[in-house]
């Protein structure tokens, strides 16, 4: 019992981590059931890198889209991502992150686009970038923003 009580301090830090890692995973895997949920939802809405070829008189619209999403990460694959920057290699963690905001930020591009109305969306481009580095620094839990943009385009029918 006296030697429980001597190491209560790593049972806590042990258990946070686990509550830590449990709830990070379950936020991860809904919001993958959601992306990919709304995914399928918009397999018929055509989005493309390119500029098709489209005479003047086909186009009756062309308006900018954007979406955009800023994933954060959680404290249990932070500290797995640090330990894989001592050793070298993948790191899944951040895989994973900038994957979520890549799709959501084009999964909200989309619902955008067909609210207005288009039929399509060209020229689609994505940037991402970090937010908080600052704040990283203080031991904080950094950022991934995504942005997905492109010309949402209504054709005559």
């Amino acid at each position: 019992m006296e030697n429980l009580a001597g190491n209560f301090d790593l049972i806590f830090f042990l258990v946070l981590l686990a509550v830590g890692y449990g709830c990070g995973s379950l936020a991860e895997r809904r919001h993958y059931a959601s992306i990919t949920r709304r995914e399928a939802e918009q397999l018929d809405f055509q989005s493309m890198t390119i500029e098709p070829r489209l005479n003047k008189e086909e186009v009756r619209e062309s308006f900018l889209v954007q979406g955009s999403a800023v994933i954060s990460i959680d404290y249990f694959k932070r500290l797995l991502a640090v330990l894989r920057n001592i050793f070298g290699g993948r790191v899944k963690a951040y895989e994973s992150l900038v994957d979520r905001a890549r799709r959501e930020a084009i999964l909200r591009l989309k619902e955008q686009a067909m609210v207005r109305g288009a039929d399509m969306v060209i020229n689609l481009r994505l940037e991402t970038s970090t937010i908080g580095n600052s704040a990283n620094r203080k031991k904080q839990v950094g950022s991934v923003e995504a942005i997905a943009y492109g010309t949402a385009v209504t054709l005559h029918k």
